[in-house]
């Protein structure tokens, strides 16, 4: 009675001819479906070659084998007969047109030099322009051992990350994400916790956009006003190019600036940075977000790449002007220069923490990847270049920040705050900043409407109502933060330490110690170690109320 309940292909057959190929390139494979199409839908194809007359009848043994089975028992997959060959497959599109599949399992697939920079690109967000104040915070020489330290932990987080699918056995996980993972060892709880802190990462981002959007659309207009009226900035120390908001604030000088002029008074009042700005950003992005797709706004991402060479290159050309301005006072500072080891540093780790975030989305990134076996190697190029670049930028804007005249303390969270508006040269890097967050703040509002919308009723686009209630709800806590708290220094660790502390340390730690528990592998010193990860995920988000 027993062998009648067998399955008619064993897992350990299943396994072995797994073992026989390469497991995502043959998961892959099984997932694409032929389709029928008229020879008039293909394109950037031969017009005299036609898709052969088999593809529809491989599409229904197809359709037959995939309801033998759920998506995720490959037990009774389609066999290799039943799968078309690569010139027979064809990817159709929602828009009607079907597009030949070039080769075998690479035509979907980056190399390695593209799944670097997608990393790359994907993490320099908003937080390179803290990265200065960050370690103006810690000391210069605490910053740099942070700064490098942090890096290390984080890429070892996202590596175990990574690998948490991996380790679990009898399951095919191919297509999960963390999320799923945590489901597995957690139940729902697991889940939930992970959508939760992954969505703090994702509305923190979302606010710091529109303080930045705010500050550089006030700026820009500044720029504009005082070129057509000839109106220069005051000077407010002995080097004209770079400036010290923070005294300049305490010195009551925010009106001053301007003429007694009528117009000028007017400009002033209309054009504010934190009462009338936010409030304008509304009538531009509320609309946007509300489009059931972002696929049109998924097009200028490119534009993140420009933006952080252009930065880079501004960085470069500022440093070789001021030149380097640097003292080194270990434990006290004095009027112009910061203590090397400061007690501050938390504010720092925070920053970076969601500087060097990308785990809610290392596994999708990696699954493009052509030669997985190089993952690894390829994550860890990806975090050295994240860490240089940061590195590159903050000692940098450290360094040549003029001091004196100024205290190195007058660096902002914002570095661009600390030249003047008048300059053309930050004045296109605001600009084209400005530009590159308008299109992609829907592109993060889509993101945060998919996951609670698709969580809460299991459809990304429920009705009209719910979606420009959610959205209301984003662009309100945008806007009173850029009125009432435009810090985006500290926006960004209070964030970035919320969601690292579950999605970088305590979940990804916790996984693979359960894993490793569960095989009888789980050792002291792996114990140990984890747990001081756990630690220290908790000691670094009560460093930011405390420090």
């Amino acid at each position: 009675m027993d062998e009648a309940w067998k399955p008619l292909v064993s897992s350990d057959q299943n396994s072995e001819s797994s073992d026989r190929r390469d497991s995502t390139d043959f998961l892959d494979c099984k997932a694409k479906r032929p389709f029928h199409v008229e020879p008039k839908n293909i394109v950037k194809d031969d017009l005299r070659e036609r898709v052969s007359s088999e593809a529809s009848i491989l599409n229904s043994r197809l359709h037959y084998y995939s309801r033998l089975t759920g998506s995720s028992d490959r037990l009774l997959s389609p066999p290799d007969h039943v799968i078309p060959q690569p010139e027979e497959i064809y990817i159709y599109s929602p828009l009607g047109t079907a597009f030949k599949v070039k080769g075998g399992d690479g035509a979907s697939k980056n190399p390695s030099i593209v799944t670097i920079f997608a990393i790359w690109n994907t993490m320099m967000g908003t937080s390179i322009l803290s990265i200065p104040w960050g370690i103006k915070q810690a000391g210069f020489t605490l910053g740099v051992l942070i700064l490098s330290a942090m890096g290390l932990l984080t890429l070892y987080c996202c590596y175990r990350v990574l690998k948490s699918p991996k380790s679990i056995p009898y399951i095919d996980t191919s297509d999960w994400e963390f999320p799923d993972v945590c489901r597995y060892y957690f139940g729902k709880c697991g889940q939930l916790s992970s959508l939760v802190f992954s969505l703090v990462s994702l509305l923190g981002a979302m606010v710091v956009y529109w303080v930045l959007m705010s500050n550089f659309l006030y700026n820009t207009g500044k720029f504009i006003y005082n070129y057509e009226h000839n109106i220069s900035d005051p000077d407010f120390g002995s080097n004209t190019s770079v400036i010290c908001p923070y005294q300049l604030h305490n010195s009551s000088m925010d009106i001053s600036i301007t003429s007694n002029n009528t117009s000028d008074a007017l400009f002033h009042f209309w054009w504010s940075k934190t009462n009338t700005i936010p409030f304008y950003l509304i009538i531009l992005l509320l609309p946007l977000l509300n489009f059931r797709s972002a696929s049109f706004f998924a097009r200028f991402t490119f534009l993140g790449t420009i933006s952080v060479m252009y930065l880079i290159f501004l960085v470069t050309l500022k440093a070789i002007q001021l030149g380097f301005h640097l003292e080194f006072h270990w434990f006290h500072s004095n009027d112009f220069f910061v203590a090397e080891f400061r007690t501050l540093f938390p504010q720092l780790t925070g920053v970076l923490t969601l500087a060097f975030f990308i785990h809610n989305c290392i596994i999708t990134l990696m699954k493009n990847n052509r030669h997985q076996e190089n993952n690894i190697r390829d994550l860890s190029v990806a975090y050295l270049l994240v860490g240089l670049t940061y590195l590159y930028v903050g000692v940098l804007i450290f360094a040549s920040f003029p001091s004196p005249p100024f205290s190195k303390d007058c660096i902002e969270p914002n570095f661009l705050d600390n030249f003047p508006s008048s300059d053309v040269l930050v004045f296109i890097a605001r600009a084209f900043l400005l530009f590159q967050m308008t299109s992609v703040y829907p592109l993060l509002g889509y993101l945060a409407r998919v996951q609670i919308m698709g969580y809460l009723f299991n459809n990304s686009y429920p009705s009209f109502f719910h979606v420009i209630t959610l959205n209301i709800f984003i662009v309100a806590a945008g806007v009173l933060m850029a009125k009432f708290y435009p810090d985006i220094g500290s926006i960004i660790r209070y964030s970035g330490a919320t969601c690292g502390l579950a999605l970088v340390f305590v979940l990804p730690a916790l996984v693979h110690m359960i894993s490793l528990k569960r095989q009888g592998e789980l050792k002291w010193p792996s114990a140990i170690f984890h747990s001081l990860l756990i630690l220290l995920g908790i000691a670094n988000l009560l460093g930011q109320f405390f420090m």
